[in-house]
């Protein structure tokens, strides 16, 4: 099974407001890279920071051993520990139904494909590849700002 490093971010201008992704891809038997990156008119920036690992996720065409690095607590607590008791509970919790349920539900099914190890990196700390991932992230939204300037 081949080992992969997955880096992640989301990023908001405003929350709710245009967002983006994005995300670097690492093979570590080849050391060769994948990034990509995309956004939307108007999410979350949790919306976004999901978004980014299921789109990670998706480019993999075989079953990984994935170390997934994130600054995101929500979208690692999430996967750790919260998506096994959610899914049993039909994806509710007690204050009902989970946020961002469509999103947790795709990433429930390519998590079950790969073999996966939680990494948190602290935001905005000098990560090299969290900081790309930031500037993936800010300049797929930044799209949308300069369409709403321009309208």
């Amino acid at each position: 099974m081949k080992s992969v490093q997955l880096f992640t971010d989301g990023a908001c201008s405003g929350n709710p407001g245009p967002g983006g992704w994005g995300f670097i891809l690492r093979c570590n038997q080849t050391g060769k890279e994948l990034e990509r990156s995309a956004g939307e008119p108007e999410t979350t920036n949790n919306r976004m920071e999901l978004s980014a690992v299921i789109e990670g996720l998706k480019a993999l065409k075989e079953p990984c051993n994935v170390t997934l690095f994130a600054d995101s607590s929500y979208v690692l607590q999430g996967m750790q520990s919260w998506m096994k008791g959610w899914k049993k509970n039909g994806w509710r919790k007690k204050s009902g139904e989970v946020k961002n349920v469509d999103l947790w539900k795709q990433l429930d099914k390519l998590v079950e494909t790969h073999t996966i190890n939680y990494q948190h990196v602290k935001g905005h700390s000098g990560h090299i590849e969290n900081e790309r991932c930031d500037k993936l992230a800010v300049a797929a939204y930044q799209r949308y700002l300069k369409k709403n300037v321009n309208s």
